[in-house]
């Protein structure tokens, strides 16, 4: 549930951001065209979140922990 909110949190903000950034200059035009372009954008970037990121986070934190754990045993 934490990543589908995130993501949503993240896309809506980027969807503004993304485009002034992009245009370098701040207009009402992502407003305009919200609704337009933020399914897309929620789109990629929940299937790069959930097939991507999430993953890899999850193997780094694994071998975090791994390591955490040999070297507490060790002392």
């Amino acid at each position: 549930m934490d990543t589908l909110l995130h993501v949503t949190v993240l896309s809506i903000f980027l969807s503004i951001i993304g485009p002034w950034v992009g245009t370098k200059q701040i207009s009402l035009e992502p407003f305009q065209q919200f609704l337009h372009i933020w399914p897309r954008n929620f789109a990629v970037a929940f299937w790069i979140e959930l097939l991507l990121a999430q993953p890899i986070a999850r193997f780094a934190m694994k071998k975090l922990h791994q390591r955490q754990s040999i070297q507490a045993h060790q002392l």
